[in-house]
């Protein structure tokens, strides 16, 4: 089943699709928007992008991380903006999707909530059998929601 998973930012999104059957990466990228655009811009250039995306890979489900805020209220304003454009895109497209938080991310790849950056990286490394981990971390970040959504979908499936 292939999984497009989705490393939410206004600036820079991080994507992956994956095939959950086989452990292999299918493509991955980053979107990027321009800071002298206005918001409206940004958010289209993110939603034609994804759509895109989606349109070419044909993924069966999805999945993005949940992103919480301690400081800059205008990063969250804009990042739940682009959330928001993320899960309409998503729903244009039929798509389920999981929220995983950063915890569970690390939990479903390592077995550990608070594994570090360089650990889950080098799970992301032996479950995919690649030599180098994909750049940038963005779409790193994605590769490993997209694997914590397989996992996720496979124990529902089996009923773990």
């Amino acid at each position: 089943m292939k999984i497009i998973g989705i490393d939410p930012g206004f600036a820079v999104l991080g994507w992956s699709v994956i095939d959950s059957s086989s452990n292999t990466i299918i493509d991955y990228g980053t979107i990027e928007t321009s800071k002298d655009l206005p918001i409206d811009d940004r958010l289209l250039e993110i939603h034609r992008s994804l759509n895109n995306i989606i349109g070419k890979h044909k993924p069966a489900s999805a999945s993005i991380e949940k992103v919480f805020f301690k400081k800059n209220s205008k990063t969250v304003i804009d990042v739940a903006k682009t959330i928001g454009v993320i899960q309409l895109t998503f729903k244009l497209h039929n798509l389920d999707y999981g929220e995983y938080t950063p915890t569970q991310v690390k939990h479903a790849i390592t077995g550990y909530g608070r594994a570090s950056k360089n650990q889950i990286q080098l799970m992301i490394k032996r479950i995919f059998n690649i030599k180098e981990l994909p750049r940038p971390d963005d779409a790193a970040d994605a590769l490993a929601i997209a694997l914590c959504h397989s996992f996720r979908k496979k124990d529902l499936f089996y009923g773990s």
